[in-house]
């Protein structure tokens, strides 16, 4: 049974390495919400580049090496050998952290503060 190493761009433009044995079905519980929980919350993910391996231990080896890349890395990677069907163009990322909340400030104590 192969196994996929995969890269998927979430709807804010970031991008998700994993690994599944059934491509079609991982990216539906992605969608579904079901998957992983920094996926649930960046609705839709499309899968945009995956790679066979013969084992589990090959494909959890790629993978880390996968999660390891530098976003520029991984976008180089895209363009080269992008998946079938994949668009290329939509791979660079308008600005993700538009759409991620601000941390909230710790509010400062009354001894903080200067006088």
């Amino acid at each position: 049974m192969p196994h996929y190493a995969y890269i998927a761009r979430c709807g804010d433009g970031s991008l998700y390495v994993g690994t599944c044995v059934d491509l079609a079905a991982r990216e539906a519980l992605h969608n579904a919400g079901k998957a992983s929980k920094y996926t649930r919350s960046r609705l839709p993910v499309a899968f945009v580049y995956h790679e066979e391996h013969p084992t589990l231990s090959a494909v959890r080896k790629r993978e880390a090496a996968l999660k390891k890349l530098t976003r520029a890395e991984k976008l180089s990677l895209l363009r080269s050998s992008p998946t079938p069907g994949a668009d290329p163009s939509s791979y660079s990322r308008a600005s993700a952290r538009k759409n991620h909340r601000r941390k909230a400030q710790t509010p400062r104590r009354a001894t903080d503060r200067r006088a």
